[in-house]
């Protein structure tokens, strides 16, 4: 009964691996070594579905397998499997088990109860999500405008604002001044500005950046600018809509892109559509007038001081995305947000808090952008997104005409573990084959991969301000499937805890410059080794937990990197390594593994071999 054997990451027993186009066919085999009469059933239900859970005898394929073609008919979504075994004894009794997913992926186990056995995932799809490929070939940067540089004469502050503050150096550290309520009633400036982002094109030229991924730069009350006060105006801090078009055609001269975020789920209190301090009119928004055209977009509990907001946060009155008026001006066709800055010429849009807006939102926002040549729509989702449920409703983020891709923060926290050794490095590997066979292969290459965000705290911090680490999370980071995307300063060392820590002004006179190295270095890597960006991927792992590594590998060409995180030296050959998947290429390519590679320790390992004679 224990060689009862399944593997959903090995071809051996599911072929293809991961995600599935709809209208496929997908072929199911289970070991089932046993001496008595055995009938194997392949059961499969896909959710939302009316038709149910069906289950399909499973044919005798060789002496101990069992095989089941499965077409996926029933449209676009997930679908759960898993296998029943019937055993009939000499005595005319039978004994029943379940075979299913055991929390982790790739291999499952058995349970007796089939109310306990867990369900194997499947993910289908609707069409692939090819991306321009001037994103899939992208070293991203993303800026914290305010925080970036300051491109006026003298650096002094466009437009300060009023009730807010400006620090005496660039080097001072970022603070807030709240009230009794926790409440920021004095918001700080540095003064970053679009002018000093076109001054420091050079500078992005000379690290290998390609893109640009910018926090907010609409007109607000705060320095995050996520509480938006009107989104056809950029930030007078910031500069002049002049100025944004100005740094936009010197970036796209310069062969760099840019993607803006949209922050769609809420505005800010003092905006022009809620204005409730009256700074656009005594009678204007939503907050001042019910007969305001605003006034249908909010939710007022008692008006005009109680309403739904942001997790609660006053400052965020939240927007009915259902509103048909906030629809269009949002991504209607004509005059609306998107229309105005893209039609502008910016190369794409991350979205702020995609659980927080509707499936037909996001999918109005994807068909506004089918309206012009080679955007990207990124999403802000923290987890899985196949299978990721918001507001009791599974989303359709990864089905196809929705988003492209997403954010991929499990992957700092991967990378962390594996650093600072704080998870088995079977685990981590676990979980990053479980995003690759739950996504769509075309969705999983465009994850825009991240080691630090102005949501998290300084990558450095967190590596225990170790340089070497850090050196080997870029590794890690330019390693992966996905498009790597640098934080502002992380390049030049910059640390902190948790905002305002990480959000820190630039030290352009204090660059670590063995940090920056590094990182360029990892950046010329990847804009050379195509097998980098598009090749097939593996991690690999020592059982001893001291060893993590990754394989990339395409018809032309294949490149390793190995870190060895532990304190004593290591002699690694290929046999020493394991990995969650089957590994589809031949072994014998790995010359320096198959001869064995000496690690030091905390010293890492990369190389790349062409394929092709």
């Amino acid at each position: 009964m224990a060689h009862i054997y399944y593997n959903s990451w090995m071809e051996r027993y599911k072929f293809p691996f991961g995600a599935v186009k709809e209208g496929k066919r997908v072929d199911f085999w289970i070991s089932v070594p046993s001496e008595l009469e055995t009938s194997v059933f392949f059961v499969v239900r896909k959710e939302g579905s009316s038709i149910g859970k069906i289950s399909f005898p499973m044919n005798k394929a060789e002496e101990d397998r069992y095989h089941y073609q499965y077409k996926v008919d029933q449209g676009s979504g997930l679908y759960f499997y898993y296998f029943k075994i019937v055993h009939f004894c000499p005595d005319g009794s039978k004994r029943t088990l379940f075979y299913g997913f055991d929390g982790q992926g790739g291999e499952g186990k058995i349970e007796h109860q089939e109310a306990e056995v867990g369900s194997y995932q499947m993910t289908c799809f609707e069409k692939a999500e090819i991306a321009p490929s001037w994103y899939r070939e992208a070293v991203f940067y993303q800026i914290f405008p305010d925080r970036f540089a300051n491109g006026n004469p003298n650096g002094e502050i466009s437009s300060p604002k009023k009730n807010s503050f400006i620090y005496a150096t660039e080097d001072d550290e970022p603070m807030y001044i709240r009230n009794k309520d926790q409440e920021v009633v004095r918001w700080d400036f540095f003064g970053g500005n679009l002018k000093g982002i076109t001054q420091k094109i050079s500078y992005f030229q000379e690290l290998g950046i390609t893109a640009l991924y910018l926090n907010p730069i609409f007109e607000a009350s705060s320095n995050h600018r996520y509480d938006t006060n009107d989104y056809f105006a950029i930030d007078p801090v910031l500069g002049t809509e002049k100025d944004f078009v100005e740094m936009l055609q010197a970036l796209h001269e310069a062969g760099i892109s840019v993607i803006l975020d949209g922050v769609f789920s809420h505005v800010g209190r003092n905006s022009r559509y809620f204005n409730q301090a009256g700074l656009y009119g005594e009678k204007e928004g939503a907050a001042r007038n019910p007969d305001s055209p605003y006034y249908p977009w909010f939710k007022f509990n008692q008006y005009p001081n109680d309403y739904e907001a942001w997790w609660g946060v006053a400052d965020l009155p939240e927007v009915d995305k259902n509103n048909r008026s906030f629809q269009e001006f949002i991504y209607g066709d004509v005059e609306s947000v998107l229309a105005k800055w893209t039609t502008i010429g910016v190369d794409g849009w991350r979205l702020d808090v995609a659980d927080e807006l509707t499936d037909e939102f996001i999918g109005g926002i994807r068909k506004n952008l089918l309206g012009y040549q080679d955007k990207i729509l990124i999403g802000e989702v923290w987890e899985d997104a196949s299978n990721k449920i918001a507001y009791d409703q599974r989303r359709r983020y990864v089905f196809g005409d929705h988003l492209q891709g997403v954010m991929n923060y499990p992957l700092r926290q991967q990378i962390m573990d594996v650093l600072n050794q704080t998870r088995s490095f079977e685990k981590v590997c676990q979980e990053m084959i479980r995003y690759q066979e739950n996504y769509p292969e075309d969705f999983y290459y465009n994850q825009l991969n991240n080691i630090g965000t102005h949501d998290t705290e300084r990558i450095l911090t967190m590596l225990e301000g170790s340089i070497d680490k850090l050196s080997h999370a870029w590794g890690l980071l330019f390693m992966m499937p996905g498009i790597p995307c640098v934080y502002y300063g992380d390049e030049a060392g910059l640390t902190g805890g948790k905002d305002p820590e990480n959000r820190k002004f630039f030290p352009w006179q204090n660059v670590n410059q063995r940090i920056y190295t590094s990182c360029k270095t990892w950046i010329q890597r990847r804009k050379k080794y195509g097998s980098m960006k598009y090749g097939e991927f593996f991690p690999v792992y020592s059982l001893e937990n001291d060893i993590f590594g990754i394989i990339r590998y395409n018809a032309e060409e294949y490149t390793v990197y190995l870190v060895n995180v532990s304190d004593h030296s290591r002699k690694i050959q290929m046999e020493d390594l394991a990995s969650p998947r089957q590994y589809r290429g031949e072994y014998t390519i790995l010359q320096e593994l198959s001869e064995g590679i000496e690690l030091a320790p905390h010293q890492e390992y990369f190389a790349a071999k062409s394929l092709v004679e």
